[in-house]
Formats: C-alpha cells, structure tokens, sequence
C-alpha cells in the first residue's frame, strides 16, 4: 500500500471512529433526530472518503499489474466496486 494514502485513510479511521463514539453517546442521551442524522451523514462522509483513498490506492498500486496479466479479472472487481457503489 502507498504509504501516504496508508496514513491518510488510518488518520480518516481515527476520525470516523470517534464520530461513532460520538454518535453512540448522542443515541444514549436522546439528542435531537436531526442532530443526530447530521452526525451520521458525517460518518457516512468519512467512509465515503476512506473508499476513496482504498480506491486510489488500488489504481496506483494493483490495477496496472492487473490490467496486464489478468485483464478480465481486474475488470469483472471493477464492475462489482461499481456496482456496489451505485446502491448507495
């Protein structure tokens, strides 16, 4: 794995994470409905943006290699991340 984006999604990890916690926190102390779902669409966020990372990482580093000695491999994981992401 690149190192930078290792650091960059572990960071992003550690930020989600304590979002969660925060979330939980809200939950058990019956915070607002819409402070609450603005907390959890931020989490959301966070996620989205680690993918990101993991997916950058994945061109740099595997995708070329793939593309050349396993094409319709490295094809039919593209299709499945792209398909799974339009459910979203």
């Amino acid at each position: 794995m690149d190192e930078k984006i290792k650091k960059k999604a572990l960071r992003r990890l550690n930020i989600a994470k304590g979002q969660i916690d925060g979330l939980k926190k809200m939950i058990e102390k019956e915070k607002y409905c819409i402070d609450i779902l603005i907390q959890s669409m931020a989490i959301k966020q966070a996620l989205s943006g680690i993918e990101d990372l993991i997916l950058e990482n994945h061109f740099r580093i595997h995708a070329p290699k793939q593309f050349r000695n396993k094409k319709e491999v490295a094809i039919k994981e593209l299709l499945r991340i792209y398909k799974l992401a339009k459910r979203k």
